[in-house]
């Protein structure tokens, strides 16, 4: 039979093209999982306790994040046992648990079967990047296990995903260094982090700041000055739960020797983002503050996530006005101006005016 009608061979050139153009794991996947006799298929990385997770369809991605947040306890029985076994090859279900844990175990019979899963044949390749490549396919409980001539037919591909995985991670990695580098020519002292917080790519710029101003520390990137790194922190906590919560992405670091006060921005990789940085949550820039001048209400806007009545505050109070002042040249009570002065110190993590002040107009931080 000619390399071109072989379905294996032309899966192949698929699983190859798709560690370049992300877009085609989804039809990766459904030819996969047919080829396993199943409905479904996962493919996806591992580190740190942080999945990152492409499937066959959207609908059976949805329905298996559902039954993962469902979980009474945060452990993955299965994806544990799947990696401890490290097996060279594809396995099933009953390869790692017995029938009785099976019907015992919760995640079988409250979520996966219910749903129409529960029979599944998988791989974990390790990485030498430190991280587990994943395929995953899966079928209904009551179709049985998967045979040996299916899981033969993926073991055929095995090497193809490992090496695609390689690929697709090294090309991650590629694109979070011309994102650090084009920052850098912009003049901006900038790092891609991972999901953890932890560093995938950083320009120069940011590490002549080490270690006066940033620490690249084994948990994740950490700020020397406390203040400023425990609202790094609590934002870092914020991308890894993908809200759009309140948490402060603007941080403040007063001036030090030889310096001027810091601002660093911390921008989520979201969305279609995800299909470029695939393996980076955040992009955070550095952005230094120029000494005695104060940025129009439109920077201070753009900067912190500002309102347009709370930035032009801001530039009246970093000018030298008090509220009293201000409330009387914008038109509105001492109360409101006090109120969207409040506002302002949380966006932009001061606890003071005076911190405020000192910020803007490139001054240090009090005490």
């Amino acid at each position: 039979m000619p390399a071109g009608d072989d379905p294996e061979s032309g899966l192949i050139d698929r699983i190859y093209e798709a560690a370049i153009v992300p877009e085609g794991w989804p039809e990766v996947l459904r030819i996969t999982a047919a080829l396993a006799g199943c409905k479904e298929a996962l493919f996806g990385t591992i580190l740190n306790d942080q999945a990152r997770l492409t499937a066959s369809s959207v609908e059976f991605g949805q329905a298996y994040e559902r039954i993962l947040e469902q979980l009474p306890i945060p452990v993955n029985q299965r994806a544990l046992r799947l990696m401890r076994a490290r097996h060279v090859g594809f396995i099933t279900d009953r390869d790692v648990f017995t029938d009785a844990e099976i019907a015992a175990e919760p995640l079988y019979k409250e979520m996966l079967i219910p749903s129409g899963y529960g029979s599944g044949v998988a791989t974990a390749i390790a990485a030498p990047s430190g991280e587990m490549i994943v395929v995953h396919c899966e079928r209904g409980f009551a179709e049985g296990t998967v045979g040996e001539g299916e899981i033969a037919a993926l073991n055929r591909l095995r090497p193809h995903f490992a090496r695609a995985g390689l690929l697709a991670r090294r090309l991650d990695m590629e694109r979070a260094r011309a994102a650090s580098t084009a920052l850098a020519q912009m003049g901006l002292p900038g790092a891609v982090l991972g999901a953890d917080g932890r560093i995938v790519s950083v320009n120069g710029l940011i590490e002549a700041l080490m270690p006066a101003v940033f620490r690249d520390r084994l948990g994740r990137l950490a700020i020397v000055d406390a203040v400023a790194d425990q609202l790094l922190g609590v934002a870092l906590a914020g991308l890894a739960r993908e809200g759009h919560d309140a948490a402060v992405r603007s941080i403040p670091i007063p001036a030090g020797e030889g310096r001027p006060p810091i601002i660093v921005h911390l921008s989520p990789v979201s969305r279609t983002a995800r299909d470029v940085f695939a393996n980076s949550a955040a992009i955070l820039v550095a952005t230094p503050v120029q000494p005695h001048r104060a940025p129009g209400a439109d920077i201070i806007e753009g900067l912190f996530d500002l309102t347009p009545a709370e930035a032009r505050l801001a530039v009246m109070i970093a000018e030298g006005l008090d509220p009293r002042s201000a409330s009387r040249r914008l038109g509105v009570t001492e109360g409101t101006a006090r109120t969207t002065l409040k506002r302002v110190l949380a966006k932009t993590g001061s606890r003071r005016q005076s911190d405020l002040v000192g910020m803007l107009r490139g001054a240090a931080r009090p005490g």
